[in-house]
């Protein structure tokens, strides 16, 4: 046993002297001071450091502790709920998702900075933000050069561990050493003479295979046997396969017009189950050899790739259910030559977006008659995630598809609105809105234009009656984009105040509506 243990660790940190340097999560723990700034990885649920953040948490429940924490997007294995929980957080950055987190931010407790996915590295290596005391990444194992080997994300960590003080690492036996050779670190150049990133395909490999650090700078390392948290998406339901399908026909046209072919452009699809069943829906379609450019690859992807629809994925991290996590990662060998991770920095890199012709489809909390859209505050006010990558790609994609579910609540909330209450996306950038009711191309249209194909083809009764008087009404005043600004946001008021953006007197139509 004592030498099957040994062997193990010599396989994972092929650096002799820095298996002198294995300790403990609380040990580890011990190298982070109050104040000082984190980088820690994790992208989705994927390849976050697992047990030096609870150690460190524990921690704090006795002494005064605060940091700033940046991460590449959410964490799993409560992280962020025991952070918070405990005191730690001060401001965090990029994205989260938890929910006790997010509590504690719309609190004020803790300064959470919602940003672009691709600024965050590029603003760290300029010193507009940080700089990094410590980075803690999770890896599959350290090269005889000290080089580290991620695991199941790459997000930020390449970043972090280069423009940190000293680096943490977590080796995590659960994740298997055939994970080697996935990741392409690439790291752009300073500005202004900054070279092109050369990636022409979704395919193409432009860096290394792990991230290369002097290993002097790795102060700590910590066995782990702690898996990734399983993504939490729902299967397609109704609603969401109706997206789907009115997405495919869109496609479908769009090959018969010619504007694409068979296996579209490389497609972008943001975390969650609506774009997850959006993506399910293709396997039913007559697109195939198609590719994915993206940060986050879900079940969906291997399902493609199972069907035989899908040739290729480039992303920067895999987080999957439970199930399909067994089924991949107990025989990664099957997909890893058609697979690749990359710092988020380049799979949200705008250049690369933009050269690729990116379809991007993301999720919407609400969208406004004229194609604003808002994705991360709960009326204007309360946040929920972050605005994540999908603003990176947005601007920058062939085609901008953001899709939501016309109603909420049961039917107590219109996803399609008069007025956004907080823009994250504004009409410039989206080209397409998708509900279950049916599909707007926005591409090429006015203002007044883009309502009415809004309101025809994507809202639900009675909602759709009360935005066309709205419109009418708004239309009477003039002016470029028509509004009725003390009317404007009165679907949120009302729905504050009563808990539906429904008039009483439309209440029971909403709901003979949804019952029947």
């Amino acid at each position: 046993m004592f030498d099957d243990n040994r062997n193990r660790i010599q396989e994972r940190i092929r650096l002799p002297y820095l298996r002198e340097r294995i300790t403990s999560a609380d040990a580890a723990a011990e190298w982070i001071r109050d104040g000082m700034i984190v980088g820690m990885s994790g992208f989705t649920r994927a390849g976050d450091a697992k047990v030096v953040p609870l150690a460190l948490a524990e921690r704090a429940r006795h002494q005064n502790l605060k940091i700033t924490l940046m991460t590449g997007a959410s964490l799993g294995s409560d992280v962020d709920k025991t952070l918070t929980e405990a005191g730690v957080l001060s401001r965090r950055m990029p994205f989260q998702a938890d929910p006790v987190l997010r509590a504690a931010i719309n609190r004020g407790e803790v300064m959470y900075v919602d940003q672009h996915l691709s600024e965050t590295v590029e603003m760290l290596r300029t010193g507009q933000i940080g700089p990094i005391d410590i980075a803690i990444i999770e890896a599959i194992a350290i090269t005889e050069t000290g080089a580290i080997i991620p695991t199941t994300s790459v997000g930020n960590s390449a970043s972090f561990a280069i423009l940190a003080d000293k680096v943490i690492v977590e080796i995590n036996l659960t994740q298997s050493l055939e994970l080697e050779g996935l990741h392409d670190i690439f790291i752009p150049k300073g500005r202004p003479q900054r070279e092109p990133i050369l990636i022409m395909t979704p395919s193409d490999r432009v860096g290394t295979t792990a991230i290369h650090i002097p290993p002097e700078k790795i102060v700590a390392i910590v066995i782990t046997e702690k898996r990734d948290s399983s993504s939490t998406i729902l299967p397609p339901d109704t609603e969401t396969a109706a997206i789907a399908a009115h997405l495919v026909d869109f496609f479908k046209e769009e090959v018969r017009l010619g504007r694409l072919t068979e296996s579209l452009l490389p497609i972008q699809a943001g975390i969650g189950s609506i774009a997850n069943a959006v993506m399910m829906g293709f396997l039913e379609s007559p697109f195939k050899h198609m590719t994915m450019y993206s940060e986050v690859l879900q079940d969906s992807t291997f399902d493609l790739f199972d069907a035989g629809k899908l040739d290729f994925a480039s992303g920067s991290s895999i987080t999957l259910s439970a199930q399909k996590s067994k089924e991949v990662f107990g025989n990664i060998a099957r997909y890893k030559d058609r697979l690749v991770l990359r710092p988020q920095e380049v799979s949200n890199h705008p250049e690369v977006i933009r050269r690729l012709g990116i379809i991007a489809i993301n999720t919407a909390l609400e969208a406004d008659i004229y194609g604003n859209v808002n994705s991360t505050h709960v009326l204007g006010t309360h946040m929920m995630n972050g605005i994540g990558g999908s603003g990176d790609f947005a601007r920058n994609a062939y085609l901008a598809v953001f899709a939501t579910k016309s109603v909420a609540k049961g039917g107590k909330i219109s996803s399609l609105v008069p007025m956004v209450s907080h823009v994250d996306h504004n009409e410039h950038d989206v080209d397409i809105i998708v509900t279950e009711v049916g599909l707007a191309d926005l591409r090429g249209l006015a203002p007044r234009e883009r309502a009415q194909v809004i309101i025809n083809h994507c809202v639900a009764e009675p909602y759709r009656k009360m935005l066309q008087d709205y419109v009418a009404e708004a239309n009477q005043r003039g002016g470029h984009t028509p509004h009725i600004l003390e009317k404007a946001l009165t679907w949120h008021t009302r729905y504050r105040e009563t808990g539906s953006m429904l008039p009483a007197e439309e209440i029971p139509a909403i709901f003979h509506t949804l019952i029947n």
